[in-house]
């Protein structure tokens, strides 16, 4: 939508849609709501009962509630939406239950010669009319308001199958019409099979939600402030201070002030090891406090926390639409019409054929029941539903359901080696300055420690933490950055330089040679010296985590090949890639060019996915066919991510690629039988091989199906299960 020849920036609106039954339904408020001015994009998801509308900002709520309820839908507060769900599950177990009790000894009656006595049709009338038309009611309902928008839904095949059935046999039994065969067990079982298929539907779809549901249900419900008052968590402030104690969840997101303890971060992070934590390091909101008492100050609170964020973006996946959807919404849309047109095509030909009329509204009525295209609707958003979910627990959050599309294709992945295949916490376990005496050495650390105190790098953070009173007391100034390269300044008044070689102009053979061999062994080295001649040299070592090399063994097993991309030298990257088993290494990429390699990799075909955590690694995020943030890293990198690992863990995107790729065969799975069912039974129902009772149970099997095909990702593990 432009304005004036500029972008006009869209707002986006959610609503909770009640009263959908099938995809079609969702379909028919999807086109209806597109076509309202100021729309640029309406998506309905039918399992979610959830409407996402992308508009200009001028759509009024209320406009959309009134189109909603013109098609004979309502829109109901995203918070009412379990207690209706829970409301309908009852309704439809007590019908299903009554209809099934009604239904049952009607077909036994119809079915069975030998308990027939005279008269026996009316005793059949009077257990199948209250089924078809009280049980049956919400398919009726629903057909009728559709009809009246011109339109037919899988409820108007359900409806007019069954009452199809009532009608013709009270015509034969009050007329004498026909050949005397009466079909009211077949209305009633019809819809007392399909009453009992959604019931155990409804309750399937609940269970797919379980995940998430339990993950936004895991924080504290209070805080006990540091003076022992007990507040709800929800009045926390920023900067408060509250206890926890051995065994107690955390309240909110906060730093630790004082106390030593392990927290068990496994329910965000899918660790399954606590990690130890002492005064200065995060703690996570919703994790639990194992053994030592803590007290913590509130850094985020309310929607900034991590575990509201992580809720947030899975319901934005789940609401979302994988590109493989499109085609089941496009048949579910005509499928109906369609199914309606072959079930009078289907009486037509039987009776021009001259078979019997009973026999040919039989055909009909059984096309119009298997036609039912459920399974189609529940296929894509219910698999998304579960795997979303489930990659919530382990710390995984899948920002949208095309990502799902995007692992599918990936077949390289780029790897940050700073932070993402080593812990990032530098420390300098060395220095050297040959050609310095002791005195002379120890004032150029203590200026290049001044200097880097102004960085934010954190090999910089390291170097200042060698002289923390000297960088304190210095007086810096004209400081300046060259990224990638390092840091100048003048530090009482002498011009001091920090960084890599490329920063210096004179760099001493015997300060060389040190430094290549400290390369040699995997370290880092930084070069500090005064007026642009390097003088010391600052030995940084970055302890590789223990689960990287296990996790290029899983990229291995998932067909990618990794690249370590870094802007270290090349020793140094050279040495950490062949510890872990990377073959490919890309080293000395200044952060502005790694976004250049992720598109040359895309040049010679390949499908990149980029794991990073740093600022520097944002641009090459965007860059990538699949962005892959660590969550340990910073906003603006998870930020341009499509996939956020929680975890420090890089395991953990082997599982996040695992699991996606899990996903979407199991929605292709899904599709693909549904699309089986419904080609294969049509043909047979139009034959008479079905009647109308076998189709109505066929078709409800198959919804069980795809709802139970989605729900075995609830019992995804991953590698790093499988390595525990």
């Amino acid at each position: 939508m432009a304005t004036n020849g500029s972008k006009t920036e869209l707002t986006s609106t959610e609503l909770t849609i009640d009263g959908m039954t099938c995809a079609a339904c969702a379909n028919r408020i999807e086109r209806r709501l597109g076509r309202m001015e100021s729309v640029s994009d309406a998506r309905v998801n039918f399992a979610l009962a959830r409407a996402v509308l992308e508009h200009d900002g001028s759509l009024s709520t209320s406009l959309v509630t009134a189109e909603v309820e013109a098609l004979g839908y309502s829109v109901v507060t995203h918070d009412a939406q379990p207690e209706i769900e829970e409301q309908r599950e009852q309704d439809l177990a007590f019908r299903t239950k009554v209809a099934l009790a009604l239904a049952v000894p009607a077909m036994i009656l119809s079915m069975v010669p030998g308990l027939q006595f005279s008269g026996w049709e009316w005793i059949v009338a009077l257990l199948a009319t209250p089924v078809i038309l009280w049980a049956g009611w919400l398919f009726h309902r629903s057909a009728w308001l559709n009809l009246r928008q011109g339109a037919t839904t899988m409820d108007t095949l359900v409806s007019l199958g069954s009452l199809s059935a009532l009608t013709w046999s009270l015509v034969v039994l009050i007329g004498g019409v026909g050949d005397g065969h009466v079909y009211f067990e077949t209305g009633a079982v019809i819809v007392a099979l399909i009453l009992l298929g959604k019931w155990f539907e409804t309750r399937a779809k609940r269970r797919s939600g379980d995940a998430i549901r339990a993950l936004a249900d895991l924080g504290a419900p209070t805080a006990e402030l540091v003076d022992g008052s007990e507040v709800p968590v929800e009045s926390l402030e920023v900067g408060s201070l509250f206890v926890v104690r051995p065994g107690e969840r955390v309240a909110t997101d906060g730093v630790i002030v004082e106390g030593h303890s392990s927290i068990d971060a496994s329910m965000v992070t899918g660790e399954p090891v606590p990690v130890e934590v002492d005064p200065g390091d995060d703690v996570v909101g919703a994790t639990v406090n194992t053994n030592g008492f803590l007290t913590v100050r509130a850094t985020k609170v309310g929607s900034d926390t991590v575990l509201a964020q992580i809720v947030k973006l899975v319901d934005q996946a789940q609401s979302g639409r994988a590109d493989v959807q499109r085609l089941a919404d496009r048949v579910s849309g005509v499928f109906v019409p369609v199914a309606i047109a072959t079930s009078v095509l289907t009486l037509v030909a039987w009776l021009a054929l001259g078979r019997g009329s009973g026999d040919a509204f039989t055909a009909a009525v059984a096309v119009l029941i298997i036609a039912c295209p459920c399974a189609l609707g529940l296929a894509t958003p219910l698999a998304i539903m579960v795997g979303t979910g489930r990659g919530a627990q382990m710390g995984v959050i899948i920002k949208g359901a095309e990502i799902l599309e995007d692992t599918r294709r990936v077949d390289a992945i780029v790897v940050d080696k700073t932070g993402t295949v080593t812990e990032g916490a530098m420390t300098v376990v060395g220095t050297a300055a040959p050609l310095l005496d002791d005195s002379e050495k120890s004032s150029v650390e203590s200026m290049a420690a001044a200097v880097e105190a102004r960085s934010e790098h954190p090999i910089a953070a390291a170097i200042a933490a060698t002289s923390p009173e000297a960088a304190a007391d210095a007086t810096v100034e004209q400081f300046r950055n060259a990224p990638g390269s390092g840091v100048s300044a003048v530090v009482d008044g002498v011009e001091v330089s920090v960084g890599r070689r490329s920063l210096f102009a004179d760099i001493d053979e015997a300060v060389e040679r040190y430094a290549a061999e400290a390369e040699l062994s995997g370290s880092t080295v930084v070069f500090a010296g005064r007026d642009n001649v390097a003088e010391v040299v600052f030995v940084v070592a970055d302890r590789i985590k223990d689960t990287s090399e296990s996790a290029v063994r899983a990229f291995a097993d998932l067909g990618l090949s990794t690249t370590l991309l870094t802007g270290d030298n090349e020793r140094t990257a050279a040495a950490v890639a062949a510890a872990v088993g990377i073959d490919h290494v890309i080293a000395e990429v200044f952060p502005e060019d790694k976004a250049a390699v992720v598109r040359g990799l895309q040049a010679d075909g390949h499908r990149v996915a980029m794991v990073g955590d740093g600022i520097n690694d944002a641009p090459a995020l965007a860059q990538a066919d699949l962005g892959i943030a660590v969550g340990t890293g910073t906003d603006v990198a998870i930020e341009a991510s499509d996939l956020t690992i929680v975890s420090g863990d890089l395991r953990a995107v082997a599982d996040a690629i695992a699991l996606s790729r899990r996903t979407l065969n199991t929605i292709k799975g899904n599709l693909f039988w549904a699309f089986a069912y419904n080609a294969a039974a049509i043909p047979l129902a139009a034959l008479g091989v079905l009647n109308p009772m076998i189709a109505a149970g066929a078709m409800g099997l198959s919804s069980l199906f795809v709802v139970s095909n989605s729900l075995r990702l609830r019992n995804f593990d991953g590698y790093r299960a499988v390595t525990a």
